[in-house]
């Protein structure tokens, strides 16, 4: 039981002697991003900015320009909502090698409430040219997926969780970026699950196993570009398809893969899990058990559409 935002800061130690260009710039939250290890060890290569979004992204643009690996890391409702112009302009327009790490994305941020749950970050990021966008599972994806972040030279979007969640992978584990990932194969539907509902996800078919509906599990880490060689068969397989995140069923993946359904004409019904709102203060396991987004309730939601 690790979290993805853990993940990322050991990743980031990693490469650090590996990649010497590796710099990180941060908004006064080293501590809760995961970049303080680092900017303790490599103090020459961290800047802390202050509470100043629209400056992080910009001083990450311009190291960039300057031949570094700028890590621009922040919460994510912030470095996307109140960044937004200086991502679209600085770095997605410019083309500017940054890796825009957004941590405390979704409900799972729990007790800091609406104001801090970024459930729209995704939407935001799909419809910006030029930006690549990876939510890792766990921690071993999200500790792998920096690793190798860091040697693509484009501008992406890395989305990371606050809460510790059970791991699907192992430390064998090599990511393969632009790929999404079969975990489980069943015959009743499929279920494409992105970031921290990977793990739920998987849980849940075990619970539906146990009742005899047996489900393919896919974990789409990587968002834009869209897997679509690995995804549209399943999609012309299976008749009856879900979709799990935490994060806005508009705009995410929900939407990502209505619009292949669509483009493609595949005959098939898709149910999208997800929030449909603003998120509230609470405990991280009360929100996900209220809004359905735990392994009891992903099973409830896909057992019911599965029967009708």
């Amino acid at each position: 039981m690790k979290s993805t935002r853990e993940g990322f800061g050991d990743g980031l130690l990693d490469i650090a002697t590996k990649i010497p260009e590796v710099v990180v710039v941060d908004a006064d939250l080293r501590h809760s991003v995961q970049t303080l290890k680092f900017a303790e060890k490599y103090p020459a290569r961290a800047f802390n900015v202050g509470i100043a979004e629209q400056n992080l992204v910009g001083v990450a643009a311009g190291l960039a320009r300057g031949g570094k690996i700028p890590f621009a890391a922040t919460f994510a409702v912030f470095l996307t909502g109140l960044g937004y112009n200086q991502i679209r302009q600085s770095v997605c327009y410019s083309q500017n090698n940054v890796k825009l790490v957004g941590s405390h994305a979704g409900i799972l941020t729990g007790e800091d409430g609406a104001t801090h749950q970024s459930l729209e970050d995704l939407n935001l990021m799909r419809g910006l040219p030029n930006l690549r966008i990876y939510c890792p599972a766990d921690y071993f994806e999200a500790r792998e997926m920096t690793r190798k972040i860091a040697a693509e030279k484009v501008p992406c979007y890395f989305r990371l969780g606050r809460q510790k969640v059970p791991a699907i992978y192992s430390e064998k584990f090599r990511a393969k970026l632009g790929r999404a990932d079969i975990l489980r194969s069943g015959k009743d539907g499929v279920i494409f699950a992105i970031g921290t509902e990977v793990p739920f996800a998987v849980a849940a078919a075990e619970i539906l196993k146990l009742k005899n509906k047996n489900l393919t599990v896919v974990n789409v880490s990587t968002l834009a570009p869209l897997d679509a060689k690995t995804i549209l068969p399943l999609l012309r397989k299976f008749k009856t398809v879900f979709t799990a995140e935490d994060h806005s069923i508009v705009g995410g993946l929900g939407s990502a893969i209505a619009e292949l359904i669509a483009e493609n004409n595949c005959d098939c019904r898709l149910t999208r899990i997800g929030m449909r709102g603003f998120g509230e203060s609470g405990t991280s396991d009360d929100l996900l058990a209220k809004y359905g987004l735990d392994a009891r309730g992903l099973a409830r939601k896909i057992l019911t559409k599965i029967k009708k």
